[in-house]
């Protein structure tokens, strides 16, 4: 059953140095023409309902206030959906905040990153630390009772003190969720030139391993939980959208390159918006790709995804039972009942514990 949805705003005010995300810059009537496009997108699909919906990028917050109106008002939502935004602090105001409210937005996602100034420029983020708690305040006076934070640790030359300053200026603010992941240093950035130039140099793993184990000491000793390997929430605050992905769960992706799951196919929309516009103008899904999810891909997904939800876990089937007390037996499992459940140790490699299902 489809009752989430993913829409994908493409545009930035700039691409920062570690990002490979599909992102531009744009202006007012490119942005205004995507929006035309986005819902016709949507009129291509049967009307579902929706009890959560996502607006990511890029940067969807550099909308303005009208078009996240139409895209909210062209969907049918249910009373008590979720329905975020992801927001970079540089791009809205007071104002802005509270016409997103009356838009119908409930959510919030805030792209911090670091509290460091210095580290922001590195990044080559266009707010500054100041500003971005700014919006965090100024998103509370416009009534927003439900904000997740964005933080990344394990950047250029990052010392573990300055992972402890970002994480206790994020934890003072408490908001009801935060994310916080280690730097993927991704082919074709400026931060993997940098890398290979050696001007960068990765953080040994020992130390990024020491680092998380910080931040989730510290964040569950503040009353967070750890519900999701990089993912932390105040009791009940999980993200019901995201949440999604790791139950296996179909959603619809609109946008240039948005993912979707829906009637046993996984699909990835055009890269290139002249073939996303012109598929839509012909009426056809923009599908760029897609992959069939048969009975044996689906069980794999079960357990590639649903172990990242630490506190629910994975009840296998009677083909994996015996992959799972292997790992059970090194460690990196543990069970509850039915349950199997990452460990400290299984977190700390979940990568490694994931791939045994592939």
């Amino acid at each position: 059953m489809v009752d989430g949805i993913y829409i994908h705003i493409p545009f930035c005010i700039n691409k920062c140095n570690y990002c490979d995300f599909l992102s531009f810059k744009s202006n007012e009537e490119e942005r205004k023409k995507y929006v035309d496009y986005i819902l016709k997108e949507i009129d291509l699909y049967p009307e579902y309902e929706y009890d959560t919906v996502y607006l990511g990028g890029g940067t969807p917050s550099l909308l303005n206030y009208e078009d996240v109106e139409r895209i909210i008002k062209r969907l049918k939502i249910k009373p008590e959906a979720e329905v975020t935004i992801e927001v970079n602090p540089k791009t809205v105001d007071l104002k802005k905040l509270e016409d997103f409210k009356k838009a119908g937005i409930n959510r919030l996602s805030i792209g911090i990153q670091t509290f460091d100034d210095k580290m922001l420029e590195v990044l080559g983020r266009q707010h500054s630390s100041q500003e971005g708690i700014k919006t965090y305040f100024d998103a509370r006076r416009a009534g927003f009772e439900n904000i997740s934070l964005d933080l990344m640790f394990s950047l250029p030359n990052q010392t573990f003190e300055g992972v402890k300053f970002d994480l206790e200026k994020l934890l003072q603010l408490r908001p009801e969720h935060f994310s916080i992941y280690s730097l993927i240093w991704e082919e074709g950035t400026p931060f993997y030139k940098k890398l290979e130039e050696g001007i960068y140099k990765e953080t040994d793993n020992e130390l990024e391993a020491e680092m998380f184990e910080y931040i989730i000491k510290r964040a569950e000793s503040l009353g967070y939980i750890h519900y999701e390997i990089s993912n932390f929430c105040l009791s009940g605050k999980e993200a019901r959208h995201n949440s999604k992905y790791w139950e296996n769960r179909e959603y619809l992706g609109i946008g240039l390159g948005a993912s979707g799951y829906i009637e046993n196919k996984r699909y990835k929309n055009q890269m290139q918006i002249s073939k996303y516009y012109d598929n839509i103008d012909k009426g056809i899904h923009p599908i760029f790709e897609e992959e069939e999810v048969n009975e044996e891909s689906k069980e794999q997904y079960k357990y590639m995804l649903g172990f990242r939800l630490l506190k629910k876990g994975v009840t296998p089937s009677e083909k994996y039972l015996e992959r799972c007390v292997s790992l059970e037996k090194k460690g990196f499992l543990k069970r509850e009942q039915d349950r199997f459940l990452l460990t400290h140790k299984g977190i700390m490699l979940a990568n490694d514990v994931l791939d045994e299902f592939i």
